[in-house]
């Protein structure tokens, strides 16, 4: 197992670069590099600067629908003046106080709004900015899902499912809202993915928390999206545990075809070592919820267990599954899931090690990114991070190095998709009771990954 890197902390010595051109500072880009206990080096990225020191100036602006910041040393100078001068009238940018960050632009409507239509053409990926925030103004978004048009599906928390379309028009209602939804604590309406063969049968499928007798419980839904509308409603697993905490949620079609579900521990940690149970299991059905006769447990849903929150699923180009985790507290985990094991929560956390449970490949540590959403592109695992308030990479030929991006630029993330146009899309959760809203929030936004 690759050890985890220590926390991205003020115990970290930086080394900033900042280029000054006639009082023009270019972008900065924080790096560091340090060592494991066994003297194995990490390197880390991270691409918003901090707060400008007493002895820097600090510049910022608002462009392309992202903030840009800059931290150094100012050389006073009339070319520098003049320069300055012509960047604001040539590119339009609006200046914001020294040393702040200028918020994104309030729209006038208080309903959810686009902000940015997809072009008509490809463009190169050189003109695509950094960040463009696609929707503003949602509710708790958790998971969201490409139709073949290139429209956008995706879910909100309380039970609305909704759709950009392939206009990049955010539809003022929902394609569906699901009242049986219960929007408790951290469950409510979660995953939602389509079926392999949607552009024949229409499948959509969604994971929510609902009310089973006096409990909360879990459950996946097909629906059959027809023009605007889903209807139907095909139960294809129900009472997987649920609870105001831990409800994992994440649903994926794996390159095999199959469903694949993560199921969190609902706060009964004992149960992730049951395999009798659903609870903290990443579990396995084929697409009208039957066993396939492959499962590494007969007649059992259960693909793995010893799981305490699994929000994150992905395959890289060789077939294999990847999983982020929820530790407590810390010891957040990114696993490499194979059939019929342990990872075992509760019995083990971080490094440590017994015969018969898998370790993680990589954890947290003493830090909390508290990860969500995963995708995999170009080799590399990109996870989001609730608490981490960060867009994570992970190169999984060489785990030793490992990236964090846009940290706290955008607040808590919740989910991470690869669209057709090989750009990252991304969930903001600020709205969710544990972040701090800002102004636009809750967004869906588009990352160019060849700028991060």
């Amino acid at each position: 197992m690759t050890p985890s890197p220590p926390p991205l902390d003020s115990s970290l010595r930086w080394n900033d670069t900042v280029f000054s051109i006639f009082g023009v500072m270019t972008k900065t880009t924080q790096k560091a590099t340090f060592s494991d206990r066994l003297g194995k080096p990490y390197s880390s990225t991270i691409s918003s600067p901090p707060t400008c020191s007493k002895m820097e100036v600090g510049l910022s602006f608002f462009s392309g629908g992202q903030t840009v910041r800059f931290c150094g040393k100012y050389l006073f100078s009339a070319a520098g003046v003049t320069l300055l001068a012509l960047l604001v009238i040539l590119t339009g940018c609006t200046l914001g106080p020294i040393g702040t960050t200028k918020p994104l632009p309030a729209t006038t409507s208080p309903l959810a709004t686009t902000t940015a239509p997809p072009t008509t053409s490809p463009l190169p990926e050189t003109d695509i900015p950094l960040t463009t925030p696609l929707a503003q103004r949602l509710e708790i978004p958790w998971s969201l899902a490409f139709l073949p048009d290139g429209s956008i599906i995706f879910t909100e928390r309380p039970g609305r499912v909704r759709l950009i379309d392939a206009q990049g028009r955010l539809l003022p209602d929902p394609v569906l809202t699901i009242s049986e939804v219960a929007a408790r604590g951290e469950g409510g309406l979660l995953g939602i993915t389509l079926h392999p063969d949607f552009a024949r049968n229409g499948f959509i499928y969604v994971y929510y928390t609902y009310q089973s007798g006096g409990r909360l419980a879990n459950k996946v839904v097909r629906f059959t999206l027809a023009g605007r509308t889903l209807s139907g409603g095909k139960a294809i697993i129900e009472d997987i545990p649920g609870a105001t905490i831990h409800d994992g949620g994440r649903i994926k079609f794996g390159p095999d075809d199959l469903l694949y579900i993560g199921a969190g521990d609902a706060g009964v940690a004992d149960l992730a070592q049951d395999k009798s149970s659903l609870a903290g299991k990443i579990l396995r059905l084929k697409d009208d919820g039957s066993i396939p006769p492959d499962n590494p447990f007969p007649g059992s849903p259960v693909y793995s267990y010893g799981h305490r929150n699994p929000q994150g699923l992905a395959w890289d180009t060789q077939g294999r599954l990847w999983e982020t985790e929820h530790g407590s507290s810390a010891h957040d985990e990114v696993n490499l899931i194979q059939p019929g094991k342990n990872y075992g929560w509760p019995v083990i956390r971080g490094e440590a090690r017994v015969a018969g449970m898998e370790p993680p490949l990589i954890e947290s540590g003493n830090d909390t990114w508290a990860p969500s959403g995963l995708t995999f592109l170009d080799g590399s695992l990109f996870f989001t991070g609730l608490r981490g308030q960060s867009l994570f990479r992970l190169n999984v030929a060489n785990p030793q190095v490992f990236d964090r991006y846009l940290n706290g630029s955008f607040g808590r993330l919740r989910d991470v998709v690869v669209g057709p146009d090989k750009m990252l899309y991304v969930l903001t959760n600020n709205r969710d009771g544990r972040g701090s809203p800002r102004t636009g929030d809750d967004q869906i936004i588009r990352i160019n990954p060849g700028k991060l």
